[in-house]
């Protein structure tokens, strides 16, 4: 039986009441105590298998922590101690490439993250992870399979620049960001790769293209980015998300 550990936020906060509601599989709610605060994790059971969805963004309120003030390590800590085989990231993105518009999903490959903001679970004793292939190759496959069953054209190896928010960033930014060799953008995914790459555990990323970054509009350098509208844009993703966490349950 397969364990796979999902990470998503914009746009995929409906994501285990799809499970539940339209794939009748059984849905609990569990916490998850750790140094850091307590993190609520849904558990699908799929015929024996389990699915651990975790919305980054979850609060002990009706609202949703803003990218800056999520604690990475609580919500990194909590999902590996669930012991998945795969760990699978879901980060909703501004891009830079016309080949890769709003409304695709590519998998990613790298990341710059220039943000200088340290996340790790050992202040006391120095650990220095690898992280010369961060991301699992056979996850990978798995999902581009999956993706391009739906008929969708799958860019892997896309370069995510990390970037800390709550701001979208300005165009000079996304322009330097380009130079640097960054195909899309995002606020999540740098911390998230950090932790997961000091417990060992195989990680996948998908990036969901939800918006033009700033400045790259087709022929309108000036457009200007709606939250709202990228939300509304993340959430029209998730069938193809379910497909490709579907993959890693049957293949994994």
């Amino acid at each position: 039986m397969t364990r796979v550990a999902v990470i998503c936020g914009t746009g995929m906060s409906d994501l285990s009441k799809v499970y539940q509601n339209e794939y009748d599989f059984d849905l609990t709610k569990i916490k998850v105590d750790t140094e850091w605060g307590v993190v609520p994790i849904s558990v699908i059971d799929m015929n024996g298998n389990k699915i651990f969805i975790l919305d980054r963004h979850h609060s002990k309120s009706e609202k949703r922590t803003p990218p800056h003030m999520i604690e990475h390590r609580a919500n990194i800590y909590a999902v590996t101690s669930c012991k998945p085989e795969i760990i699978l990231s879901v980060n909703s993105v501004g891009t830079m490439r016309e080949d890769f518009p709003p409304g695709e999903i590519g998998i990613s490959g790298d990341i710059i993250d220039l943000t200088q903001i340290p996340w790790t679970f050992f202040d006391d004793d120095a650990n220095h992870s690898d992280r010369t292939l961060i991301f699992d190759e056979k996850a990978i496959s798995y999902c581009e399979k999956a993706l391009k069953k739906q008929g969708s054209t799958v860019i892997k190896e896309l370069t995510v620049a990390q970037c800390i928010g709550p701001q979208f960033e300005s165009p000079s930014e996304i322009d330097a960001l380009d130079i640097l060799g960054a195909d899309v953008v995002g606020m999540t995914l740098g911390p998230e790769q950090r932790l997961i790459s000091e417990f060992n555990i195989p990680h996948v990323a998908l990036a969901c293209s939800s918006n033009w970054a700033a400045g790259r509009t087709p022929g309108n350098r000036s457009a200007e980015i709606n939250h709202l509208e990228v939300d509304s844009m993340a959430s029209k993703l998730q069938r193809r998300v379910i497909d490709c966490i579907d993959s890693l349950i049957i293949n994994f």
